[in-house]
């Protein structure tokens, strides 16, 4: 049943790039600004401060902005400037009209890993970080948006300056790849291909130089790269960044169980016989292949099922999503099967250890989570873990275990106690377990 895979060899970073710890004071120097503006939204206007806006929530109206920049010295642009940026790095999250710290601000000095996660954060939204150039269509800038991975690849393999001419010319042909591919069209065989479009192979550079220098700019103001005198040159921050997402590539292609293809029910069951480390890669390689939206919204389609396994699994493939499953997240806490692991996750995307998230759970909720994870051990585990199983839940004794787990009335109960009676070595146990069943069975 233990399925051994070769492990992928760690990969490790461009010769030269600065250790995790030195990339993260950079980020940490880097992103000081929103950290601050951040931080002063939580103390100003959090819910129970005084002097909290009129509505009562952390929202940034001019007059919010403006007493910010008066108590941070300050002018309103810079705030927000570094709210913006503070958004768009995950340091707060805005739900609607209202906005509260990210789970990252709460990590800042502590988690060098939320913090890169922070920039590379960042990093992913450069193209947000300053307005696009007017006048050009919005196709053209998506184009260039979509060529600058390979812009960026190019400036990450040329290690030092790269003249803006030489950028100028890859992007044109890059975005004249994205063109002819899109102009693609099929014909019958044994006839002569049409010809593309003009507009789909013709693209004068001039058209590309304004939006070349935006962007440019803009991974220059996230702090991805130095720019000016003609040339551009990536920070070793953005080398870095650059690297990881070339990983991520590699990983979505190596997928290290052969999953990457499969649906979320189906990858999570090739996971469930993994070391906790190698399902993790997994998720990423298969997370990696998907867009976040849809990625989330399979793993808590294959959470609703009735195999209690894959609804735990699910949720640990959520915690590698991280931040960006949270509203998603949130929003099937009411769902009675889901509750108890969505109360988990977000106590833990919140800051909490998760040595002590249980904590977050009604004695209830604790009871329903322990029977729905006896469920998973019944069905895919062995015995002895069941019976082991026994000591991790929250009732002190035994009958009194027997009692809740009757009252919570979750539709596994029946099969649980049956399996625990006959994994149980002590009789007189297992026959208080077997009673205990027949009577949720009756209804006595």
């Amino acid at each position: 049943m233990n399925q051994r895979h070769p492990r992928r060899p760690a990969p490790r970073p461009p010769e030269g790039t600065p250790a995790r710890a030195e990339l993260a004071k950079m980020a940490r120097s880097g992103l000081a600004g929103a950290v601050r503006v951040a931080r002063w939204a939580d103390n100003a206007l959090g819910p129970g401060r005084d002097g909290a806006t009129a509505d009562g929530k952390a929202t940034l109206s001019t007059a919010t902005a403006e007493r910010a920049a008066a108590d941070l010295g300050l002018t309103p642009d810079q705030v927000r400037a570094d709210w913006d940026t503070a958004r768009l790095a995950g340091l707060v999250e805005v739900h609607g009209d209202s906005a509260r710290p990210g789970w990252r601000l709460r990590a800042w000095d502590r988690d060098d890993s939320a913090v890169l996660r922070g920039w590379v954060a960042l990093f992913d939204a450069w193209s947000l970080a300053v307005p696009e150039p007017a006048g050009h269509e919005p196709a053209a800038v998506a184009e260039v948006v979509s060529a600058m991975p390979q812009v960026l690849s190019f400036l990450q393999l040329s290690a030092g300056p790269v003249p803006v001419e030489q950028l100028l010319d890859l992007l044109q042909q890059r975005v004249t790849e994205l063109r002819t591919e899109r102009c693609e069209v099929t014909y019958e065989p044994g006839t002569e291909p049409p010809a593309a479009p003009a507009e789909a192979t013709d693209v004068p550079p001039a058209s590309l130089a304004p939006l070349l220098d935006w962007a440019l700019g803009a991974l220059a103001s996230v702090g991805a790269l130095t720019y000016g005198a003609g040339q551009a040159t990536l920070t070793p921050l953005g080398s870095w960044a650059v690297w990881v997402k070339l990983e991520q590539i590699c990983v979505a292609a190596q997928s290290p169980a052969g999953n990457i293809e499969q649906s979320a029910e189906d990858m999570l069951r090739g996971c469930a016989q993994l070391r906790p480390n190698a399902a993790r890669a997994e998720y990423r390689a298969w997370l990696a292949a998907r867009t976040v939206g849809s990625a989330v919204t399979e793993l808590i389609d294959a959470a609703r099922g009735e195999d209690a396994l894959l609804r735990g699994l699910a949720f640990e493939a959520l915690r590698v999503v991280g931040a960006p499953a949270e509203p998603e997240v949130r929003a099937v806490v009411d769902e009675p099967a889901l509750r108890p692991y969505a109360l988990l996750w977000l106590a833990e995307h919140d800051g909490l250890d998760p040595e002590d998230a249980h904590e977050v759970l009604t004695r209830e909720e604790a009871t329903w989570l322990w029977v729905d994870t006896a469920a998973a051990v019944a069905d895919h585990g062995e015995a002895p873990m069941l019976v082991r199983h026994l000591e991790s839940a929250v009732q002190p004794t035994v009958p009194q275990l027997l009692d809740e787990v009757r009252a919570v009335g979750h539709p596994r109960t029946v099969q649980v106690l049956v399996a625990l009676a006959a994994a149980h070595p002590d009789p007189a146990l297992a026959k208080a377990v077997r009673r205990a069943a027949f009577q949720v069975h009756t209804g006595g």
